[in-house]
């Protein structure tokens, strides 16, 4: 196996022009930058909420490069795009911060529509939605915690129930895999159980729901291994996305606060073991379930890449999927989808100020992870120069 496979940059890039590549290469120029992603981040809140026409400067920077499109068919020539090198494309609704029943029924047919459009779509082999765009933050605290609820609330409950329901089984009707991403520790419970009620009911033959394991966290290999035993008990398969997770500050500060234990690994190092431990048990167990590895980490990727070897996989064997988000560590999907790897970029799409809490997370993501940026921008400039650009 090539242990040099993502230093290519010209299979990386190839489908960034010559002013895209320069676009990217001063966009993460400028998000190296803490205090301009500070000072950034605040004039865009303030923008949008006093309704300054900032929209089509954020279209032309962060979002074009972040994002896939205002709409699905507005997505659809990238998603061409990425095919043509190998790339599979799954479009994500990054609506956050809704509050109502309203916005949750949006988000909830905006899904079924996804899962309908992929249906005869090769290109798009996966949908998705995020638990709290399906119903309340504080509705999932409190089943997690067993508080209980008001007789309104039960009946808000049960069409956040609903909706999962319906979702999977459109996603069982059209043979496209369902992934369910991973929030807050306090509400994270909840949804844990609604995605197994769905494993349970859904993926009898293969794996057709997935969940999200958040393996910074201490307790999700042990949560992964009980669940392989109900599964098995049970006979359903099981469908994971491995991410490493995002709320880390939240989550300690949290903690700390409430005078539990930290639920998070002491060090990054645990966490990346972690991840790993968790791929390898995974594949251990192929036949009970499918992964979908998340990652920006090129070691836990060389892993894969050996786990797949080690257990005699084909590399496309359809219960392992790389992944990474648009816009960021092209030197890793765009090299594995030429290796033969299923490999998927996730498409972030939607209105341009309702996306803008995903991209300010993402801005904010760059600058936090140590060498992240770093790595964006040596690949660029490497690129740059052999496409002699300067």
């Amino acid at each position: 196996m090539d242990k040099n496979i993502f230093n290519n940059t010209e299979v990386a890039f190839s489908i960034k022009t010559d002013t895209e590549l320069e676009k990217a290469y001063w966009l993460f120029k400028m998000i190296k930058s803490e205090s301009l992603v500070k000072l950034g981040t605040g004039l865009t809140k303030f923008a949008l909420k006093y309704h300054l026409p900032v929209e089509g400067i954020i279209r032309t920077t962060v979002f074009d490069h972040f994002c896939g499109g205002v709409t699905e068919e507005d997505s659809l020539e990238l998603v061409d795009k990425l095919y043509g090198k190998g790339v599979y494309s799954i479009l994500d609704y990054s609506v956050e911060g809704a509050e109502d029943d309203e916005n949750f029924d949006r988000a909830f047919h905006k899904t079924l529509e996804l899962i309908d459009f992929a249906k005869d779509r090769p290109e798009m082999p996966f949908a998705v939605f995020k638990p709290t765009g399906l119903g309340r933050f504080e509705i999932y605290r409190k089943v997690s915690a067993n508080e209980d609820l008001t007789e309104a609330e039960q009946q808000e409950w049960k069409r956040v129930v609903n909706r999962y329901d319906k979702l999977s089984e459109r996603a069982k009707e059209n043979n496209i895999p369902l992934m369910i991403d991973a929030e807050e520790t306090w509400m994270q419970k909840a949804a844990d159980d609604l995605v197994e009620q769905m494993m349970e009911k859904y993926n009898t033959e293969k794996p057709i729901v997935f969940n999200t394991l958040q393996l910074y966290r201490k307790d999700r290999l042990p949560y992964l291994k009980e669940l392989h035993q109900r599964a098995k008990e049970k006979a359903y398969k099981i469908g994971m996305k491995l991410v490493r997770g995002a709320y880390m500050e939240k989550e300690r500060e949290r903690a700390l606060e409430m005078g539990y234990p930290d639920p998070i690994c002491k060090t990054k190092e645990l966490t990346d073991k972690n991840y790993d431990d968790t791929q390898a048990y995974m594949l251990e167990n192929i036949d009970d379930m499918a992964i979908y590895s998340g990652t920006h980490n090129e070691e836990s990727t060389y892993y894969l890449m050996e786990l797949i070897e080690k257990h005699g996989l084909k590399k496309n064997d359809q219960r392992v999927w790389f992944g990474q988000l648009l816009g960021m560590s092209d030197h890793i999907t765009f090299n594995l989808a030429k290796a033969g790897y299923n490999t998927s970029k996730y498409l972030p799409f939607g209105p341009v100020k309702d996306v803008m809490p995903y991209l300010i997370r993402r801005a904010e993501e760059n600058t936090s992870v140590a060498g992240q940026t770093n790595r964006e921008l040596r690949l660029l400039n490497e690129e740059r120069k052999r496409r002699k650009m300067h």
